[in-house]
């Protein structure tokens, strides 16, 4: 049996490792879901109902979307009587809050903050001032389906649901906007399987609702809200669960310097929580710790994963023979793909391997480029009002 070099060993151990650990991330762990959702499931009893809901909407500059917005909630199906929203005007300066009090004040409450807070500090200062059994947390942009409340409230009158998230829907994509829509159906996939085998690790941040006496303290500076929240709610022993008939609608952007804006954003707001509370890294501290490994940490190594397969793979093409120089120029013609899928436009477009390849390089960039961005400045919980095309209709 030939012997192997020490050099050619370790290489090839740090090589699989990191490609196993990445096919575990994007192909093991939604596997695994898969398999808990058709060996345990955890179907959700839902039945009609319409408690009294208070729709929570934090907005900062946003006179250019807040009048269809509110139109949009006022039009859902739902009693208008057990249906109040709270505008919560962050700092505003453009006229969102003149905009606001136009609303009907039986219907629309105006709450305001003359200097910015951030998102999580106005929802924490603002849930003492509710009262309805229901909250349903929205954002400006994204416009609500008329039955997507009532969808949310009957998963909620399942004892053990604590927050039922809705499903966010990217119209009219095209360009490296399919690449991110194509991701998203993914993502919704694992979402699907986690809630059909028992909770979520995170919600759509566009359209979802919880119990209003088991949200728990919110606290400020908080960038991802949308996960603290459910996460909270999942540590006092509740399910997170996703709600595929809910919907709300927003545009993909076409843009990957915008995406990947919002990306940055979001992924450092992960190193965030794991700053924050780190019981969320630790199996058995938290209810949902090894699916928070699945599903985003192993995400945020990914990167670093993927520069180890690629470096150990060009040790092993000089040492290790013919098997690992084919894998090393598969490597190398994956990232010239998402590098065509990114500079050329029209090649994404037209061809969904390059449209696939860029979404995936600009995500993995993003992490690396998320904790840079928290380790600069780890307060940048601060957002601004994405503008999009018209949604409302």
């Amino acid at each position: 049996m030939p012997s192997v070099s020490p050099g050619v060993a370790i290489f090839g151990l740090a090589f699989w490792l990191s490609v196993g650990a990445l096919l575990f991330t994007y192909a093991g762990y939604p596997l695994l879901m898969a398999a808990l959702a058709r060996l345990r499931p955890r179907p959700v009893r839902s039945s009609a109902q319409t408690p009294r809901v208070d729709v929570l909407l934090v907005v900062h500059d946003a006179a250019g979307q807040l009048d269809a917005k509110l139109r949009n909630l006022l039009s859902l199906d739902y009693p208008s009587d057990r249906l109040r929203i709270n505008v919560v005007c962050d700092g505003c300066g453009d006229g969102t809050e003149a905009i606001a009090h136009l609303a009907d004040p039986a219907r629309v409450r105006v709450f305001t903050h003359r200097e910015r807070r951030g998102k999580s500090a106005c929802i924490g200062a603002t849930l003492g001032s509710l009262d309805a059994d229901i909250v349903l947390f929205t954002d400006v942009r994204q416009r609500v389906d008329a039955g997507a409340l009532r969808a949310l409230a009957a998963a909620l009158a399942d004892d053990h649901v604590g927050a039922a998230s809705g499903e966010l829907v990217f119209e009219a994509a095209d360009g490296f906007g399919r690449g991110i829509d194509a991701y998203w159906r993914y993502e919704k996939l694992i979402r699907r399987l986690e809630s059909a085998s028992g909770s979520l690790v995170g919600v759509t941040g566009a359209l979802y609702a919880a119990r209003r006496s088991v949200i728990g303290d919110v606290p400020a500076g908080i960038v991802l809200d949308d996960m603290w929240i459910p996460l909270r709610i999942a540590s006092a022993g509740y399910r997170v669960v996703f709600v595929p008939q809910a919907l709300a609608y927003d545009a993909a952007a076409s843009d990957p310097a915008v995406e990947e804006t919002r990306k940055r954003r979001t992924l450092g707001g992960n190193y965030q929580l794991l700053h924050r509370w780190p019981q969320l890294a630790v199996p058995g501290a938290h209810p949902l710790a090894w699916r928070l490994w699945g599903h985003k940490w192993l995400r945020l190594l990914a990167p670093w994963l993927m520069l180890l397969a690629l470096a150990s793979n060009a040790a092993l093409a000089v040492l290790g023979g013919r098997v690992y120089l084919i894998l090393f120029l598969l490597q190398l013609a994956a990232y010239a793909l998402a590098l065509l899928g990114r500079g050329v436009p029209a090649l994404a477009r037209a061809w969904m391997p390059a449209r696939i390849a860029a979404a995936f390089l600009s995500l993995n960039a993003s992490a690396l480029l998320g904790l840079a961005d928290y380790v600069r400045n780890p307060n940048a919980h601060l957002w601004r009002t994405t503008p999009h095309r018209e949604l409302y209709r």
